[in-house]
């Protein structure tokens, strides 16, 4: 199945309220959805959450003029190409392009075969993944943390057993909100947390104690990415796992952070670490350190359907909670560019079932962007 066209479709919204962590209030969300066409028509999409416009930028100038005419099941060649065009730019918007390129690669060479993305690369080690939620998040005002209870309790009556609410305000407070909600959602339900970068070491771990008492699986990226040194203290001296890896983008970086046992849980993004082709290499070098890997997933429905198909593969190891690992990640927040390819809910045990339909098991319609669309743009085969 040759390549034909390339197009992109800019999409976003302003969360209301903002949605608070401990580095930011984010008051705007883009993304670019890329789609890759067929000769024949089939389609398969990938996706940016950080830096759409300058990944926009660099698939119509470098990524597709080596894509069109190209076949799409040869994505492992396309893959090497396209990093041979980065030059410096190795962990930043040039990769997250070929992120999503090869992503929606994937989609394409699958669809073509009528199998699923998990099936054509190997087969799926499993049919469903424990859902947990991404939230609740930091609140502007007085009371940062005051509506955590009644959508914890949301939450709950939703489905999920395992929740990852946004800390980073203050280590006490961050304490005196983990201890309860413990006490609030019982000993069954995973509890984690994520800070956001928003940390230096000490913080980190006067927070990591004051929380101590909730019997956390993980806590999130205390400290900025590339605080090596930083993360090695803290994994060092905290009483729980420290989970990270969402902003490295190279192979390279990975093996500093997994060489330095900064982490205990790695949460790779298909999105900037270079989509299916790259984040199988982050996990076979994981492999080698025994360690567990999960898809970090906070965007549109595309990057979702796809790490469910890449959550089939990756190795199951214990680490807690209701299921042995990798779980799924669900943006629980008021995002209306999740639910385009079907719920994401949990069912009645706390999992999401992973699909085997073609590709990454999304029928998306471009025309239902509309509502979200800011810019599309094409580049065909002359």
């Amino acid at each position: 199945m040759k390549v034909t066209s390339v197009r992109g479709y800019h999409v976003g919204f302003s969360p209301s309220p903002a949605l608070g962590n401990a580095s930011t209030f984010i008051r705007r969300r883009d993304f670019l959805l890329l789609q890759l066409v067929g000769e024949d028509g089939t389609v398969g999409w990938g996706e940016v959450f950080n830096s759409p416009f300058a990944a926009a930028g660099f698939v119509k100038a470098r990524l597709a003029p080596l894509l069109l005419g190209q076949p799409a099941q040869e994505m492992g060649r396309l893959f090497q190409a396209m990093l041979g065009t980065l030059a410096y730019d190795r962990r930043g918007a040039g990769m997250m392009a070929v992120s999503a390129v090869d992503m929606a690669l994937h989609d394409l060479a699958a669809r073509a075969r009528g199998i699923s993305v998990a099936r054509m690369l190997g087969g799926a080690l499993r049919d469903r993944m424990l859902a947990y939620a991404s939230g609740p998040f930091i609140r502007e005002g007085a009371e940062p943390y005051g509506a955590y209870p009644g959508e914890v309790d949301a939450l709950l009556r939703s489905g999920f057993r395992a929740i990852k609410p946004r800390v980073g305000f203050a280590p006490r407070a961050d304490g005196q909100v983990m201890r309860a909600m413990r006490q609030q959602v019982g000993p069954d339900v995973a509890l984690m947390v994520d800070i956001n970068q928003g940390y230096t070491v000490g913080p980190a771990l006067a927070s990591a104690r004051h929380m101590e008492e909730a019997d956390l699986l993980w806590i999130e990226e205390p400290l900025q990415p590339e605080d090596i040194g930083g993360y090695r203290a803290v994994a060092a001296a905290a009483p729980c796992a420290i989970a990270g890896g969402e902003a490295l983008g190279s192979l390279a970086a990975f093996r500093d952070f997994l060489e330095a046992r900064t982490f205990s849980v790695l949460q790779p993004d298909l999105t900037v670490c270079g989509g299916f082709t790259g984040m199988r290499r982050v996990a076979a070098l994981a492999d080698a350190y025994d360690m567990p890997v999960m898809p970090h997933v906070f965007g549109t429905c595309v990057n979702a359907h796809a790490a469910l198909q890449m959550g089939a593969l990756l190795t199951a190891r214990r680490g807690g909670g209701p299921l042995p690992y990798p779980f799924l990640e669900i943006d629980a927040t008021p995002n209306p560019l999740l639910p385009l390819g079907g719920a994401m809910e949990p069912r009645a045990d706390g999992t999401i079932a992973v699909p085997d339909a073609p590709g990454i098991g999304l029928d998306l319609d471009p025309a239902r962007l509309e509502p979200w669309m800011t810019d599309h743009w094409r580049v065909d085969a002359e």
